[in-house]
């Protein structure tokens, strides 16, 4: 598929069927989910892929995080996270200047920034593989529940989910956004040199 058809069909699928996704286009999506761009080439992300029995544990224990019931059908949930420490580590190494690891430093949480960037490669090698995802939140409250089922290490903090199937539509949902909303006109949101 062409790049340009990539972005032009992306869009979040809330309904799938119960078809399952081949292995070969999980790790597809998954090997271009750490291509993202990186701070220092830092990566400081982490991805929890469930499947199967672990989806079946997600979908019992962490249920109100889902969308709906509909989202419940994906086959597979992919969970990216960032690592602030990692990149606090990385930036206070000699070839970066910084001697310490404030967060001072940072304008803005680059961790959260590069693990979203690394979210939209995953959403975007989606359409590519012919399928449909939808990101969803995951409470803060959630997270030291998930991290105890799961594993996960204290540092590493999810942003949200990624639910990823077989569309069971191939138009937008009846309440999704779009329907209610228009898209902002191009001119309202890009100005050139300056913002008048």
């Amino acid at each position: 598929m062409e790049f340009q058809d990539v972005v032009r069909k992306r869009r979040m699928v809330r309904k799938f069927t119960d078809e399952p996704v081949s292995d070969e286009s999980v790790r597809r999506i998954m090997r271009n989910a750490v291509r993202g761009p990186s701070a220092g080439f830092s990566q400081g992300q982490g991805f929890l892929v469930l499947q199967g029995e672990s989806l079946q544990r997600y979908r019992e224990k962490f249920f109100e995080v889902w969308a709906s019931e509909e989202t419940m059908a994906a086959p597979v949930v992919v969970v990216p996270m960032s690592a602030k420490d990692v990149y606090l580590d990385r930036y206070a190494q000699p070839d970066k200047g910084w001697t310490d690891r404030s967060e001072d430093h940072w304008p803005v949480p680059y961790w959260h920034i590069d693990t979203g960037m690394a979210a939209l490669l995953i959403l975007q090698t989606v359409v590519d593989e012919g399928l449909g995802a939808v990101f969803f939140g995951m409470p803060r409250e959630t997270w030291a529940a998930f991290r105890e089922e799961f594993g996960v290490p204290e540092a590493y903090e999810p942003i949200g989910a990624i639910a990823v199937g077989h569309a069971a539509e191939s138009e937008l949902s009846q309440d999704a956004s779009p329907r209610r909303r228009k898209r902002a006109a191009f001119e309202e949101v890009v100005r050139w040199g300056r913002w008048e």
